[in-house]
């Protein structure tokens, strides 16, 4: 199978049949074979009732994916992923922001010019300026942590991957913006990026709009750097900081203690040593020198993957 399209969706009923014909016709001119599979996520509308009609109608072409309830678009993609047997897989948005007419491009840099992973990248914009100047910033900031300096648009959801690629990373929780980065941190250098069109919406209202999706955007770069830099050697981290407080806090009680003998040996007035607070500064210094190198002990002893961290409620597979 030549390309897998994996859709992940919230209340898309109106656009859902416009954008497979859309999908279809793009295969058929091009000649691909293909899948389209559609992740319901959790929707209250009638978009499973329209996936359903559409894998009645196309069963070898169509499959869908439906959780129980809304978990986000992260283990949507995951899902999708698990599924996807096409030699390149690309994602999209399906609320007909992304075109289609774009899936032909993507598939000849994965497959003639060897890319691992093409990104999308919407030059011109029609979301609001609440939108785009926030996105600019994170960019800029995503850039400069992740080390991959030519990409413009890590949220973009029009992207084409090799099948390796997402065979090989896991996206939980919200990290669907950094899938280059885990893409990275896996092996795959070669990334791409292709400028595409941006197209207006023509159904609803943006299901991604609100403050604390930039502010969790921030949180998961800072964990996922983490991860990377730090995920399998905790020890390090923790431990130098447990041991350099440590250290600093043992230097001060015993120039404390030292200072307090000089007088006694020199028969000169001294207060108690408890009665000072640098006493008490240098004594939590090493207790929380101590707590930190534990914590590194503990934090090397636990997984970094937990069982159930991809375990969502899918209730129904067609």
């Amino acid at each position: 199978m030549d390309i897998s399209v994996v859709i992940p969706l919230y209340n898309e009923e109106e656009s859902i049949p416009e954008l497979y014909d859309w999908i279809e016709r793009v295969m058929k001119q091009n000649d691909f074979s293909y899948e389209v599979i559609f992740i319901n996520d959790g929707s209250t509308d009638r978009s499973w009732e329209i996936i359903s009609e559409l894998n009645q109608k196309h069963p070898d072409v169509v499959k869908g994916i439906k959780f129980r309830r809304n978990y986000g678009k992260s283990p949507a993609l995951y899902c999708g992923f698990e599924q996807a047997q096409g030699d390149v897989v690309i994602t999209m948005d399906a609320d007909l922001q992304d075109s289609p007419d774009e899936i032909p491009g993507l598939f000849k840099m994965i497959k003639e010019e060897g890319y691992d992973l093409v990104s999308g990248y919407k030059q011109k914009r029609y979301d609001p300026l609440s939108k785009t100047l926030p996105t600019k910033l994170f960019n800029a900031t995503a850039r400069k942590v992740s080390g991959i300096k030519n990409l413009h648009d890590f949220n973009c959801g029009l992207k084409a991957y090799r099948k390796a690629v997402v065979k090989n990373i896991e996206v939980y929780g919200e990290m669907h913006r950094y899938i280059p980065y885990l893409a990275k941190n896996a092996g795959f250098n070669k990334i791409g990026e292709k400028v595409v069109q941006h197209q207006a919406r023509k159904y609803g209202s943006s299901k991604f709009m609100g403050l604390n999706r930039f502010v969790n955007g921030y949180l998961d770069l800072l964990t996922l750097w983490f991860l990377s830099t730090f995920g399998k050697k905790p020890m390090h981290v923790f431990g130098f900081l447990g041991t350099l407080m440590f250290f600093v806090g043992f230097v001060a009680a015993f120039c404390i203690g030292a200072d307090k003998l000089w007088c006694l040996y020199n028969h000169i007035p001294q207060r108690l040593v408890t009665d000072s607070p640098y006493f008490y500064i240098a004594l939590t210094m090493m207790i929380i020198g101590t707590q930190l190198f534990l914590t590194g002990f503990v934090a090397d002893l636990v997984s970094r993957s937990s069982s159930g961290r991809n375990d969502y409620q899918i209730e129904e597979t067609i």
